[in-house]
C-alpha cells in the first residue's frame, strides 16, 4: 500500500521499474512534498485508499508539469520525449483512478486536463485555482458552484478562477481539510485573496 507522504518517491520508483523510454530520465524528488496528493488523500472520498489517491494525483500533476512547467521526477529528456512522457503520465493516472472505480473523479480529472490545455493555449490565468478546486472536488465531492465555475472557465469568463477558488474554500471547510488546502495552495505558488470560511463539524 502506498503511503501518501511518499507519493512522489513511489512514482519515481515505479517509473524506474517500468524500464520504458522514460526510465533513464527518472530523477529523485528528494524532499519535495506531494502537496496536491496530500490534499487528495485528506478528504472523505479518498478514505478507502488515501495513498493511491495521492499517487494518482501526483502522477497527473507530473504529466501537467511536463507539458507546462518544471517536472519533479523526469529530467534531461528532449522536448518530444517530455511531451510524450506527459501524455503517458496523464493516461497512467487516469487508469489508476478508473481501477478504483471512481468514475466521478475520472470525469473531474479529465476536465482538469482539458481545461488546463485550454488555459495554456489561450494564455489565460487560472491554472492554480483549477488544480486546487479540482483536487478538492475529487476528495471532498463536487458541488454546483464548482461545476458552474468550470463551465464559466471553459467560456473564458474572467471571474471563473475566483469562483473556482471560492468553491474549493467552501468544500474544504465542510470536509474539514482547509489547512491542507492552504498548504497545497502555498506549495504551488498560489496566494489566496479571500478568507477561508469556518470549518463545520
Amino acid at each position: 500500500m502506498v503511503v501518501a507522504e511518499e507519493a512522489l518517491r513511489e512514482l519515481a520508483r515505479e517509473l524506474r521499474a517500468d524500464e520504458s523510454v522514460i526510465t533513464p530520465y527518472v530523477v529523485d524528488p528528494d524532499s519535495l512534498e506531494p502537496s496536491l496528493g496530500l490534499l487528495a488523500a485528506a478528504g472523505p472520498r479518498a478514505a478507502g485508499d488515501p495513498g493511491e489517491y495521492a499517487l494518482l494525483i501526483e502522477t497527473i500533476r507530473e504529466g501537467y508539469l511536463l507539458h507546462y512547467g518544471r517536472a519533479r521526477v523526469i529530467g534531461g529528456a528532449d522536448e518530444d520525449l517530455v511531451l510524450l512522457s506527459g501524455d503517458y503520465l496523464y493516461a497512467r493516472g487516469l487508469e489508476r483512478l478508473a481501477a478504483l472505480g471512481d468514475l466521478e473523479a475520472v470525469r473531474e480529472l479529465s476536465d482538469l486536463i482539458s481545461l488546463s490545455a485550454q488555459l495554456h493555449a489561450e494564455g489565460r490565468e487560472g491554472a492554480n485555482e483549477l488544480w486546487l478546486a479540482s483536487v478538492t472536488a475529487i476528495t471532498a465531492g463536487p458541488d454546483d458552484s464548482h461545476r458552474e465555475a468550470k463551465l464559466a472557465l471553459r467560456r473564458s469568463d474572467g471571474h471563473a478562477p475566483a469562483s473556482l477558488w471560492e468553491a474549493a474554500l467552501s468544500s474544504a471547510g465542510v470536509a474539514g481539510i482547509r489547512e491542507r488546502l492552504e498548504r497545497a495552495a502555498e506549495a504551488i505558488g498560489f496566494q489566496a485573496h479571500s478568507e477561508l470560511p469556518p470549518e463545520r463539524g
